[in-house]
């Protein structure tokens, strides 16, 4: 689908990208599966070939008019009229033009005499055997005939979202129709943040859904007959299938499914006879939809009803299925959807595999390699050949890693046989569904000294990102094969599509392996068709060829490592395979860790150990550099070389010498790229260099000689993959080439440990870039920068004490490796212990983890007859105790990361976000309820201490901040910020269980499977996605947008509408229409965002926070700041549940929320927002920084309007005296304090005197109201920084680098004006959320403010979030 703006482009956009099949809907196809209403298009044509369509038909209404684009292929078409509201019945059927069947895979724009004027006709087709059963199963679903489908592979309740429960419960308290706020209403009514408490711990309610009704019943069940399948007499007479459908009536209804269509035959339970019933009339049908409507009189009117729940407050994308990506499945699920009457009785239940598979079942079966390969040779010479190639790729790698997925299951399970059934448990290989499965461990001995299983485990997830990498290449005749790594209950299953030959037993003599290390490396084979695309390999991993030597000493020259191999296949095909060490060794990583006792490290004859791992070695020898580091390393290199040009150069000019030679490369031969001083860039092999190229050319433009140009085939750096791997060079020439590769490498290892890692952890102190919110976000973070995790430990030991925020990174970093290393440990227990004990085994093992009670830990619960059962397994797991557990752990962090726990480790974790890494790193699936594991509910506590309070609101006992200086009582947080709410709230949600101490077996609903693809990204739509953003910064604005709507609409046609990709590029493009001004696309966009990364992502994945906040302040600058602050409160709530308390980023989250409720007039629920955002600030900033001046200088202005001028005042002066201190007298922001304080100073004492006067006369003064509000922020994902965002201008400029100046754009006269009140009430409120800082100081306090009862116990200084709001964080 795409998104609406009031520009005629934008809404042609819309009608081409709807018109994908993937976006299982065309505009208003939703009446009866959960869509909205039809998009009428007025114009008949538009641009760029789109134009509307006219489809005649058979049947009511006869004729239809749809959009359509000439780059459409027949068989889009054909799926948008399946999926339309008025042709729901049709789905056998092919169309014409002038009597001329139309093939179905061609284009439109093929299609002879097809203009726009045109009119296709839809003729009904003969059903076959498999038409008519994809017309059941359709049917099924659009009627909601079955019960809840058992999935193995997807999880309970997967593909949730929260979005439209959550808008419309917000929606639903507005008071206008229009959705703007009633500047009249009072603070808690129109904000509903009366109740919201700031400082209360995460709640799993904000991961619920509210349970809606049961959609109404369209007939009472419709399955396959019992008489099934018809016999073979009656299959040459057209017989295809029976059902059986009972209706809302009651009637047990027979029917026939035909070759002509559907209906009623004479059958009944007990006699067979299938043929067409002539009483009371005779009816047949094409559509099984057609036939119910004639046999059951109440159905029109039931399945209109459904029509209309199902687009009841739903927003279309929140009901489709994905179908290029598997859903996410929530780590905490609803009590409601784990109860016995959950799980409805439904026969077809048990016969979809026959409907979707057919009797023999032979249509699942797909020759995945070859589909793979021939897709892979597609033609991509033109853009529509790219997108249809690109697009059936993205299609393929989602339906091969749902199978794969599938079968690992089954085989981790025990339900396939190993197809060598004598060999060891890790050594059986299995074959399900033409896809070979083997174990992630080393069950041949492979990696004997290289760390055995552990280092076989490794080896697995570096050979899928290597045959990420390569798919993402994309080189010409070079092939790989499907692969996909599956985590399921401890054990890792590789899952490989079959290649011709590999199993092919040879000719004596004959290698098993075309090109690369055969065994190991003691035999290595060459090929020299290999080489040439190993060789574009090579180019764009920057490694280099280089010589290798067998046992025997022959010396042999490869392209990339020795442990990649060649495999000519029996088709012809050239396969690269085991792609596990593309890139070098970490040997920096592996000299300090690595320790081989039986085979010492050839490199290094001294095994240095460091304080924290000495004694424990490293696990294993598979530690190597990521290609994220290899490329910026070579490109710093390639900085380096240009600057050394650059400078040479402005010698010789000062010299007088006009000419200019570019240094010879080393080896006699020059790299492609050429880098010009006008930023152009020529065609290189490889597209990793192009961004060094820009960057470079962005030096040469300081040059001043116009036409200059820096040659930089000079340039030769590449790495060699196979030094320090027992290479043993013959001659001294080959040993000194030996020394020079080794040398490149470490100073590849020297470049992360002394450049990439400071500069991160310089980022992160300063505040330049988006904090990590959780596990993940750290892992993706270093990722991005070159990074490996096992260097979390390094992280760790440079952030301790060296502030808050860097104390703040250490916690999440110790809190990533514990769980890593619980995985670990868990996995040991669980690899071979029977599946009925999985649960059992990780209840315990989370308890030893978790519980911090006085008393022992709760003890394992085993069944005693599952245990007489399994006499013989090994049930170690039961002996485990907390103590056993957290040495355990200890030595898996000491050994994996280096880095030693401190002794207070355990009782630091806060357990609802530990449980929640932990729980997505196994793939468990809780029951939503309140966990107890220190006696009281699960509190998240803050990582970092909290700085005392020092003058202004006080913390109570229990840690909620004070209103006014009056303690407050936690109040139920849930959103709505109301009792009736929270009763409604209750009423449509099932009661959760009883909290037990610890976690149950039984809370353990379900286990899914932890999936790694090699799925690629699409290449055609990032750079349309890049053009667009480069127009843009350029200033071109039409073209700019043309590119980004076209970068949408590839997106959305190669990987479908539900797809993490679609999500991003949403987020993006919501981001530049907003700066754009368009408001209302850029809410949509962002709507689309949330929604889809909630069901791809997760409702609690950080980009989908992400997406929550860029939501709330667009829907801000659209008039919608109720529902805004909706979206903050369930944001910051889902900050809780990820992080805990005191997040870095809430500081700018929760400042955009007070910015709202000053807008909607609530002065004193802002008053304290800004209260928090100062805590939070000095905790991580210090009381004397400027971030904190900043923040104190806006509370001053928040207190002025809370009518509170003393306290005004008092934080004025404190922002002032911090600016004198760090910033001087004559900075810009220090005089803005100083001229503040002196009419807040001014202000005060005329207020104190008019007190007086209104106390002597009995005088009231009337209330003031405020002008202005402060500007809000976008919140900066993770990693990236505040420019880079690039929010609303004019708050995003920053003064200094980092500190953003947030002063009030008037006058200070105009504002004197403004505080003392003289300024019509025709002015007051009219405020924007998006513009200056909000500014007016108070005449007297309001009555009843220091009540906390009144209150409702707003509060806390520990907001935890990047922007996490909370619907509910009920205490």
């Amino acid at each position: 689908m795409g998104h609406e703006t009031s520009e005629t482009q934008t809404e042609n956009a819309e009608v081409v990208s709807a018109q994908d099949p993937h976006d299982a809907t065309p505009p208003g196809a939703a009446s009866a599966i959960g869509g909205g209403p039809a998009t009428e298009i007025p114009n008949a044509e538009v641009n760029d070939g789109v134009f509307q369509l006219t489809i005649k038909l058979p049947h009511e209404p006869h004729e239809i008019r749809i959009m359509v684009s000439t780059q459409e292929q027949m068989q889009d078409i054909r799926q948008t009229i399946v999926e339309y509201p008025d042709t729901l019945q049709y789905s056998c059927f092919h169309l014409e033009l002038d009597g001329r069947r139309i093939n179905d895979f061609i284009e439109l724009s093929d299609v002879e005499g097809l203009t726009p004027e045109s009119a296709l006709t839809l003729v009904e087709d003969p059903y076959t055997e498999k038409d008519a059963r994809m017309h059941v199963v359709r049917v099924r679903e659009l009627l909601g005939a079955g019960g809840d489908r058992t999935d193995t592979l997807l999880g309970i309740d997967a593909g949730l979202s929260l979005h439209d429960d959550l808008a419309v419960t917000a929606t639903t308290s507005l008071p206008s129709a229009n959705g703007h706020a009633d500047p009249t209403s009072s603070a808690a009514s129109a904000s509903g943040t009366g109740d919201y408490n700031l400082d209360a711990p995460a709640s799993w309610e904000c991961l619920m859904a509210p349970r809606r009704p049961a959609p109404p019943k369209t007939v009472k069940a419709l399955t396959v007959s019992h008489w099934n399948p018809p016999p073979p007499s009656l299959r040459q007479r057209g017989h295809l299938l029976y059902l059986l459908v009972t209706t809302l009536e009651g009637d047990q209804c027979h029917i026939t499914a035909s070759v002509a269509g559907f209906y009623l035959n004479k059958c009944s339970n007990t006699k067979f006879d299938p043929f067409p019933r002539t009483s009371p009339k005779d009816l047949l049908r094409h559509s099984l939809l057609s036939l119910l409507s004639a046999i059951s009189p109440s159905f029109g009117a039931a399945f209109q009803a459904l029509s209309d729940a199902n687009q009841q407050d739903r927003d279309p994308l929140s009901t489709f299925q994905p179908t290029n990506a598997i859903p996410a499945s929530p780590w905490l699920v609803s009590p409601a959807s784990c109860t016995l009457t959950a799980h409805q009785a439904d026969l077809t239940r048990t016969q979809e595999s026959y409907l979707l598979g057919g009797l023999e079942n032979a249509e699942t079966l797909r020759d995945w390699n070859e589909e793979f390969q021939s897709t892979r040779e597609l033609p991509r010479e033109t853009v529509q050949e790219r997108v249809f190639r690109e697009r059936l790729t993205s299609k393929l790698f989602a339906d091969y890693n749902e199978a794969a997925a599938r079968g690992a299951i089954l085989v981790a399970r025990g339900e396939v046989a190993p197809l060598n059934p004598t060999e060891s448990d890790n050594a059986q290989i299995f074959v399900y569904n033409n896809i070979f499965f083997s174990f992630g461990a080393d069950g041949v001995g492979t990696f004997t000294h290289e760390g055995g299983d552990a280092a076989a485990r490794v080896a697995t997830g570096k050979d899928v990102a290597g045959v990420r990498r390569l798919n993402q290449l994309d080189v010409p005749g070079l092939f790989t094969p499907g692969t996909v790594v599956v985590d399921y209950l401890g054990r890792r299953l590789v899952a490989q599509s079959i290649v011709p030959g590999i199993f092919k037993q040879r000719e004596p003599g004959e290698h098993q392996i075309d090109y690369g290390g055969v065994e190991g490396k003691d035999v290595v084979a060459t090929h020299g068709e290999f080489v040439a695309p190993f060789s574009v390999v090579s180019k764009a991993l920057h490694t280099k060829k280089h010589a290798v030597w067998d046992k025997e000493g022959r010396r042999h020259e490869l392209e990339g490592s020795v442990e990649t191999k060649g495999l000519l296949g029996t088709d012809g095909r050239k396969y690269a395979l085991d792609l596990y060490r593309i890139t070098p060794l970490d040997i920096a990583w592996l000299e300090e860790h690595w320790i081989d006792l039986p085979h010492p490290l050839e490199a290094s004859s001294e095994v240095k150990t460091n304080g924290d791992s000495r004694g424990v070695g490293y696990p294993h020898r598979m530690a190597v550099l990521r290609p994220e580091l290899v490329d910026a390393f070579w490109k710093s290199k390639l900085a380096e070389f240009v600057n050394a040009e650059l400078t040479r150069r402005k010698e010789a000019a000062v010299e007088g010498n006009d000419v200019f030679e570019p240094a010879p490369s080393s080896n006699g031969t020059a790299l492609e790229p050429i880098v010009t001083g006008g930023g152009a860039v020529t065609e290189t092999a490889t597209e990793t260099a192009t961004e060094l190229e820009k960057a470079t050319a962005t030096k040469l433009a300081e040059a001043d000689r116009p036409a200059e140009r820096v040659d930089v085939s000079g340039f030769d750096l590449a790495l060699n993959p196979d030094v320090f791997n027992g290479q043993n060079p013959a001659t001294p020439e080959e040993r000194e080439e030996q020394a020079r590769d080794e040398r490149h490498v470490r100073d590849a290892c020297a470049f992360l440990t002394d450049q990439v890692l400071p500069e991160l952890m310089r980022d992160l102190d300063q505040g330049d870039v988006g904090f990590p919110m959780d596990g993940d976000s750290l892992t993706r973070l270093l990722h991005k920068r070159g990074i490996n995790v096992r260097y979390s430990g390094t992280i760790a030991k440079l952030a301790r004490g060296k502030g808050p925020r860097m104390l703040a990174l250490q916690a999440l970093a110790e809190r990533e490796m514990v769980a890593r290393a619980f995985k670990h440990v868990s996995n040991r227990y669980l690899r071979f212990l029977p599946v009925t004990f999985a649960a059992s085994c990780t209840a315990h093992l989370l308890n030893q983890l978790l519980y911090r009670g006085a008393d022992p830990a709760p003890t394992a619960v085993v069944d005693d007859e599952m245990r007489r059962l399994y006499s013989t397994a090994e049930l170690g797991f039961t002996r485990v105790d907390g103590p056993t557990m957290r040495h355990d752990l200890e030595e898996e962090v000491r050994r994996r990361y280096g880095y030693t726990l401190s002794d207070d480790w355990a009782s630091r974790l806060p357990p609802l976000p530990m449980l929640r890494e932990v729980a997505q790193k196994l793939g468990l699936q809780l029951v939503a309820k309140d966990y107890h594991f220190d006696g009281h509910s699960c509190p998240v506590s803050p990582d970092v201490d909290a700085v005392p309070d020092r003058g202004r609101s006080p913390v109570t006992a229990n840690g909620h901040f004070a209103a006014n200086g009056h303690a407050t009582a936690p109040a139920p947080a849930n959103g709505g910020g109301g009792k009736k709410k929270k009763k409604a709230r209750d009423a449509s949600s099932s009661t959760p269980p009883r909290p037990s101490i610890g976690v149950q077996p039984d809370d353990i609903v379900n286990v899914v499977p932890v999936i790694k693809d090699a799925a690629p990204k699409s290449v055609l739509a990032a750079e349309a996605l890049e053009a667009g953003r480069i127009s843009m910064a350029q200033g071109q604005k039409e073209l700019g947008q043309e590119l980004l709507l076209e970068s949408l609409s590839l997106h959305e046609q190669i990987y479908g509408i539900l797809h993490p990709e679609v999500a991003r590029v949403y987020g993006q493009l919501s981001m530049l229409y907003f700066q754009l001004e368009e408001k209302s696309a850029a809410v949509e966009l962002a709507r689309k965002a949330v929604i889809v990364s909630e069901r791809t992502l997760g409702v609690d994945a950080a980009d989908t926070v992400l997406s929550y906040l860029n939501l709330t302040l667009f829907e801000h600058g659209n008039g919608n700041t109720r529902l805004a602050l909706a979206y903050v409160q369930h944001a910051l709530e889902l900050w809780k549940m990820m992080y805990g308390a005191h997040h870095p980023d809430s500081i700018t989250t929760i400042n955009n929320g007070a910015v709202m409720l000053q807008h909607l007039r609530c002065y004193h629920e802002s008053r304290v927002w800004f209260e928090a955002s100062v805590t939070i600030s000095e905790q991580m900033f210090g009381r004397q920084s400027p971030h904190t001046a900043t923040l104190l200088y806006q509370l001053a202005q928040a207190l002025a309007l809370d009518q509170d001028s003393k306290g005004a005042v008092s934080r004025m002066r404190e922002a002032f005296n911090i600016y004198t201190t760090t910033l001087g007298p004559q900075d810009k922001n220090t005089k803005e304090a100083e001229h503040w304080l002196e009419q807040l100073t001014q202000n005060a004492v005329s207020i104190a005197r008019h007190a007086k006067d209104v106390q002597a006369r009995r005088v009231r003064r009337g209330p003031m109201t405020p002008r202005v509000t402060l500007g809000m922020r976008a919140q900066p994902a993770v990693g990236q920084s505040a420019l880079e965002v690039g929010a609303v201008p004019e708050t995003a400029t920053s003064t200094g680098g980092r500190r953003r100046s947030l002063l009030d754009s008037r006058s200070i006269d105009e504002l004197l004006k403004f505080i003392e009140g003289s300024e019509g009430r025709s002015r007051a409120g009219t405020g924007s959320g998006t513009g200056s800082s909000a500014t007016s100081s108070s005449t007297k306090k309001r009555p009843g403010r220091g009540n906390p009862k009144r209150r409702g116990g707003l509060g806390t200084a520990a907001a935890t979030g990047t922007g996490k709001s909370t619907v509910g964080a009920a205490a």
